[in-house]
């Protein structure tokens, strides 16, 4: 019996998708009769968190041979070095690495961050024994890069924090009369907020001037990005167009209740929890196509290739209230492609993947 199953991740902090889903596999592993950690970097672990997760300098020490390390990779850091030397058997977990070129300009350092993280992502080829990846996606970029007998194993959600209570003030300000087109994701250019604004443009002046945009997510390390978009809705002249940042888990339960459409324009994702979550809380998602975002929402929802404002107005139009009878098709293929998603048993999933190092 494996006595210890640890992880790695290059930062730790409250919200962040990785660090959610190592929390939960920790639990997992926990409840297999196995010791489980995270090791990080301390400069990357938020203040409060660092009596919970372990220091990545501590890990050498920490693990023995029979051990199993499993890394999420998801960006340049010396975690992932460390992962590497260590003399224990290894898994990676890929989540994906934001190409530089969409960052640069706007985000410097994260660019550099991904840089590194392109360059060790090659190095770590023959690192583990068990290679794997949280889409198709992803898994083909692996691939492509040499790491052999790639394997899928979607993200591990709690689907279920969006149940567990809704800030009353947020719920009550955006249930005002409004129509709320709602975007969760970090402020990152990659996610091609601008566009999303310009989408919203069309929608607000020719379809629905009783309107609201809401972006939820973290700028942190992009306020001069952050501080572009603020410009660009001035601009444009958009009413009730709102940019709060990270919020608590309350009040975004309360964005998500109160959205009448969730709208997502990103070029590059991994995976987008985001548009689950949407699913979970019944919102109608209208989403480009890029990245992994089809295989996330795997024939549910309203996909489109084409980034016509025009037209994509027109269908934020429609799924807000203009055609009720599509709106609820919608939905029903959502709730079912949802339940597809529930359906699986992701903690056997795991258990089988692991196997060969147990």
């Amino acid at each position: 019996m494996t006595r210890a199953i640890h992880q790695f991740a290059a930062g730790f902090s409250r919200g962040d998708a990785i660090s959610n889903e190592a929390l939960l596999m920790r639990t997992v592993f926990r409840s297999w009769g196995c010791e489980s950690d995270i090791f990080s970097e301390t400069a990357r672990i938020l203040p409060e968190l660092r009596k919970d997760i372990r220091n990545i300098a501590d890990a050498p020490s920490a693990l023995h041979p029979d051990d199993i390390a499993l890394l999420h990779l998801s960006i340049g850091s010396v975690v992932n070095t460390t992962f590497a030397s260590l003399p224990c058997r290894k898994a990676l977990l890929y989540h994906n690495i934001t190409p530089p070129d969409m960052l640069k300009g706007l985000q410097p350092q994260s660019a550099r961050n991904a840089e590194k993280g392109l360059q060790q992502l090659k190095q770590l080829a023959n690192a583990a024994t068990v290679n794997l990846a949280d889409s198709r996606f992803n898994a083909a970029e692996l691939t492509a890069h040499g790491y052999p007998n790639v394997q899928v194993l979607p993200l591990i959600l709690d689907l279920t924090s969006l149940d567990r209570g809704h800030d009353r003030k947020t719920l009550k300000k955006y249930r005002d009369g409004h129509t709320n087109i709602l975007f969760v994701g970090r402020c990152a250019p990659n996610k091609r907020i601008e566009d999303v604004l310009a989408a919203f443009y069309y929608y607000q002046r020719y379809a629905n001037p009783n309107s609201r945009l809401i972006h939820a997510g973290s700028f942190h390390g992009a306020e001069s990005y952050h501080a572009f978009l603020l410009t660009l809705a001035h601009e444009h002249g958009l009413k009730n167009t709102e940019m709060p940042g990270s919020l608590p888990q309350s009040t975004l339960n309360a964005c998500y209740t109160a959205a009448d459409l969730f709208l997502c324009m990103s070029e590059h994702e991994g995976f987008c929890i985001p548009l689950l979550e949407a699913m979970a809380r019944d919102v109608p998602v209208l989403a480009y196509d890029a990245g992994a975002v089809a295989e996330t929402m795997d024939g549910a929802g309203v996909l489109f290739r084409e980034k016509r404002y025009d037209l994509i107005a027109e269908m934020m139009h429609r799924l807000t209230g203009g055609d009720p009878t599509f709106r609820e098709a919608v939905l029903n293929g959502q709730r079912q492609r949802l339940q597809r998603y529930q359906n699986r048993n992701l903690e056997e999933e795991l258990r089988a993947h692991l196997a060969p190092l147990m």
